[in-house]
């Protein structure tokens, strides 16, 4: 559970926050300790997660506050909040609501895997083998966004 704000808000003044006034979250899923997803707070979003006990961000590309789920339904209900050691980097452990925590409609926004393949080189049939990094996705997708945001 977490504890209720108080008055003070000087635990938001021991935190490291970047130039823009941010500081990365990273949301776990309580039960499996999956990261499901990453974003960014500002002191604003922070204080109102702490108050509501749901994940509530900041929207770096609409600059604006973003409570998640606002749109989908798919909040994340806080169960804890740590910081690491540098106080640089907040980790929800949340209960995500839904299943689904990335807008492509998947459990998790870390989704791509850093695959190889072997490829031959078709102009030097006797060359050797090159191998090829590439992003492959591999968990499936749970709901259709286009159903997900109406």
């Amino acid at each position: 559970m977490i504890p209720a704000a108080d008055n003070s808000e000087n635990w938001l003044d021991d935190l490291k926050w970047d130039e823009k006034g941010l500081i990365p979250a990273i949301a776990q899923d309580e039960k499996t300790a999956k990261v499901v997803m990453f974003a960014w707070m500002n002191r604003e979003s922070l204080a109102m997660s702490v108050e509501t006990g749901r994940a509530v961000y900041w929207s770096r590309s609409r600059k604006k506050i973003w409570a998640k789920g606002e749109e989908s339904g798919h909040v994340q209900k806080i169960k804890s909040i740590r910081v690491d050691c540098d106080k640089d980097v907040i980790l929800l452990s949340i209960e995500q609501i839904g299943g689904i925590a990335c807008h492509t409609g998947r459990e998790s926004c870390f989704y791509f895997r850093l695959e190889e393949r072997e490829a031959v080189l078709e102009k030097q049939a006797k060359a050797p083998i090159k191998t090829r990094q590439y992003w492959k996705a591999v968990e499936p997708v749970i709901k259709n966004p286009d159903e997900i945001y109406k």
